[in-house]
């Protein structure tokens, strides 16, 4: 039971860290400010969906791809680790460099539709969540662990879409501050999280 919640715990929030839904508000709000409150909503749910699709299908994937190119899990957890440090190290300077770009930013300004581009990628399932679930699936030894890797993407990409929906009453309590502050935390524990990963696929590596 103790590892089967513990599998449960850092799926959930390895995912939820990486989509860090708070952190997206503030561009959220920029990209969608010619909307008004109905047409915020529906393209907060249309990127929540789309975003949720996407990681499902990389999840689903993923042992394909491996054996399709003849990567070995281990190898993929390395990488995932360190993709997944970048993106932590960002975050930890209020940052997400990784996941919207300048280039990102300003092409959203002049499209009448963000919801798929750049909200939900790679805005929510950006280059780091995308190898998360794949790494996550890929370790997923039972049934049980492989509804857990999905049921965490789905319950990560909720609460995103009630975080989005939520966008302006967060920033008027939370402000950019708040904000920044939290993005710094989910930071940390991503960066400890991308640690394990890269321990962990040493070890299997060397058949530690």
């Amino acid at each position: 039971m103790d590892g089967a919640f513990q599998f449960a715990l850092v799926t959930f929030t390895s995912v939820l860290f990486i989509v860090d839904p708070i952190a997206v508000v503030p561009t959220y709000l920029v990209i969608t400010q010619g909307q008004d409150q109905a047409q915020r909503r529906v393209t907060a749910r249309r990127a929540c969906i789309a975003a949720t699709l996407l990681l499902v299908i990389f999840a689903a994937v993923g042992r394909a791809i491996f054996e399709l190119f003849g990567i070995t899990m281990p190898a993929f957890r390395i990488a995932g680790g360190l993709i997944l440090w970048l993106v932590a190290m960002d975050m930890l300077h209020g940052n997400r460099s990784t996941q919207e770009g300048l280039a990102e930013i300003s092409e959203a300004s002049v499209k009448d539709d963000v919801a798929v581009t750049p909200l939900a990628m790679p805005m929510l399932a950006g280059p780091g969540a995308i190898s998360t679930v794949m790494v996550l699936s890929g370790q997923a030894r039972t049934t049980t662990q492989t509804i857990v890797v999905y049921g965490s993407i789905v319950l990560a990409l909720l609460i995103a879409w009630g975080t989005l929906r939520a966008a302006e009453r967060l920033v008027q309590r939370m402000g950019q501050t708040g904000i920044r502050v939290m993005t710094r935390l989910m930071g940390l524990m991503l960066a400890a999280i991308a640690v394990q990963f890269v321990i962990t696929g040493v070890r299997e590596a060397l058949g530690i």
